[in-house]
């Protein structure tokens, strides 16, 4: 319609097919595009996701507005979702392809020193902690309607660049029951949402001791932990095994020999050195995240870090090689 009124209906097919090309463009350009994607009519099933939603619904104001968005997220409308401290930034389409941004209070360190201190002592395992599969008494200090990890309305603010005149747009809710999603895979992404360690909650004082005849095989190594909980532990880099000394006459032999090679240095891993790394490249924390192969959650640790940093040798050849590869534009 000219003039005035509605546009004309966008099909959902020609909405889609749009909003693909677009996402495309973006990851050509070295954007991390990470859709929602949702199998069947379930929206989450973890006690991190499920609880996200169900914290959401229990506020009226949000129960009323939330459905809007339950067909958008299903249908693979949220095209992006960039989880951030205090911030969810995501792409949904619609008649056209929308932004939205969502900004979430971190939380305060005098809540998550009550919630650190309720839980102390009351973690059965590390596994119930980086699966979810946690004891019912820290399940009801981490879901706690008022005092857990889940935030209040009053601690969200919501915007979208849709005409919709409502502040929760379908898009907007679309993207916060696509968090929930997100939750399922990656729980951390909420400790990092609130910009909060989740290791602790494992406090140093608390013991997880071996059960006796416990084979070494069953306990878990720091691999386990960051494959389990999706961030990369602070490890001290793999010492290389020493050379064998070279005899005199080896010795002899390559004396006179000049190596063509460029001597390399290697990465200073610190949390300043990554942060300024990070800012040379352009790249957001996910794209560089998914450039070093970590997750956005360790990056955002790293950068908040003082001093210097053990990381794994992948990781730190991983950083070595893009600052060579920048040295050389």
């Amino acid at each position: 319609m000219s003039g005035w009124g509605w546009g004309r209906y966008v099909p959902v097919a020609e909405r889609r097919a749009k909003a693909r090309k677009k996402m495309e463009k973006l990851r050509k350009q070295g954007h991390a595009i990470q859709p929602v994607e949702i199998s069947g009519r379930t929206i989450a099933r973890s006690f991190w996701g499920k609880g996200w939603c169900d914290h959401l619904e229990s506020f009226s104001d949000y129960a009323n507005r939330l459905p809007r968005g339950r067909t958008y997220v299903r249908n693979g409308s949220v095209c992006h979702l960039e989880i951030e401290p205090g911030r969810i930034k995501a792409m949904v389409s619609g008649s056209r392809l929308y932004n939205v941004e969502i900004g979430i209070k971190t939380l305060a360190p005098a809540a998550w020193k009550r919630i650190k201190d309720k839980c102390s002592g009351e973690i059965g395992s590390i596994l119930e902690l980086l699966r979810g599969q946690l004891s019912d008494r820290v399940m009801e200090i981490v879901s706690d309607r008022e005092n857990g990890l889940f935030p209040l309305p009053n601690e969200i603010t919501l915007k979208c660049d849709c005409p919709d005149w409502a502040v929760m747009c379908k898009h907007v809710s679309a993207v916060l029951y696509g968090i929930g999603s997100r939750l399922d895979t990656e729980p951390e992404l909420l400790f990092l949402l609130r910009d909060q360690d989740p290791a602790e909650l494992i406090a140093s004082e608390v013991s997880f001791p071996v059960a006796e005849g416990t084979a070494p095989e069953e306990v878990l190594s720091d691999d386990d932990l960051s494959s389990i909980f999706g961030i990369e532990l602070d490890q001290e880099p793999e010492t290389p095994t020493p050379a064998k000394k070279r005899n005199a006459s080896q010795k002899a032999a390559s004396a006179g020999k000049k190596s063509k090679k460029k001597k390399t240095t290697v990465f200073t891993p610190s949390g300043k050195n990554i942060a300024r790394l990070r800012k040379k490249t352009g790249l957001s924390a996910a794209s560089f995240a998914e450039q070093i192969g970590v997750n956005p959650a360790s990056v955002y640790r790293w950068e908040k870090s003082t001093g210097n940093l053990k990381l794994h040798s992948r990781t730190l050849a991983a950083l070595t090689r893009i600052e060579a590869s920048i040295g050389k534009e």
